[in-house]
């Protein structure tokens, strides 16, 4: 498969993007990189997915009722398919349950 730094490099609208549109285009790549054609996951699938390309942010919250809520919703057995839309909902949800953001606000800026 092709990295995504090189997939990012190929959108041409992100030639001068932020940092905010890179940082969405790359969530936006990975996701389409594991999605079937019809652009979904399954449950299964989006919990391997999180857990090998998210478990920096995850990892230590295992006991915390929002992260076993979640994952308990990934193992529910349903024909369900989780589309983007819901993978972001997944990611945000994650992201605020975890230290990532308070590591976030106590790094130092320079001046």
């Amino acid at each position: 498969s092709v990295p995504i730094a090189k997939q990012l490099t190929s959108i041409q609208a992100l030639r001068k993007g932020s940092d905010l549109e890179k940082a969405f285009a790359t969530a936006a790549l990975v996701y389409n990189n594991y999605a079937d054609p019809k652009g979904k996951l399954s449950k299964a699938e989006t919990k391997s997915l999180l857990q090998s390309q998210f478990w920096h942010v995850i990892q230590g919250q295992e006991n915390k009722p929002k992260y076993q809520e979640i994952i308990s919703f990934l193992d529910e057995d349903s024909e369900n398919k989780i589309d983007f839309e819901d993978f972001m909902f997944l990611l945000v949800s994650l992201t605020l349950m975890s230290d990532l953001l308070q590591e976030i606000k106590n790094v130092t800026t320079p001046k």
